[in-house]
């Protein structure tokens, strides 16, 4: 079952379980993919990995939304971006630990033969690839920095 068939029972299951919240994330996502399929020169269906960086730019807008609201004192919106970002989450692949996240990118960093911080972008460039929706790029960023530097 792709993605947006998924979403769209989901959907249907939220309106009879008269679920708001989850309702309009649902309605987010697929707003997202139905954009995502009728873009200029796009085929008729989206791929997996397309639609994987979909819901991961979607996480990332509502957690990047939920930090800026906390910092506002705007509790209620950052309940509101967090609930949705839990339902976001619920259709992403399980988030690597960080014990998982540094082998993970020690391996990586192994392959490309990285000595210090100036092979940077070369490992930042594998471990994106290699860790696409396991792990944000924020924290590959930071491990990476910690385990070159």
């Amino acid at each position: 079952m792709s993605l947006k068939d998924q979403i769209n029972a989901d959907i249907k299951a939220a309106m009879l379980a008269k679920e708001k919240e989850k309702l309009t994330a649902l309605r987010s996502i697929k707003s997202m993919i139905l954009l995502a399929e009728t873009e200029k020169g796009a085929t008729e269906e989206i791929s997996e990995d397309a639609e994987m960086k979909l819901l991961m730019k979607a996480a990332k807008q509502r957690k990047d939304s939920a930090d800026l609201f906390r910092e506002q004192g705007r509790d209620d919106l950052a309940d509101k971006e967090e609930g949705e970002l839990e339902v976001i989450n619920h259709y992403l692949p399980k988030q690597l630990s960080e014990e998982d996240l540094k082998a993970e990118l020690q391996k990586v960093i192994a392959q490309v033969g990285a000595t210090g911080p100036q092979d940077m972008g070369k490992v930042m460039g594998a471990a994106s690839k290699a860790l696409a929706g396991k792990a944000d790029g924020k924290s590959i960023s930071i491990m990476v920095k910690t385990l070159l530097g």
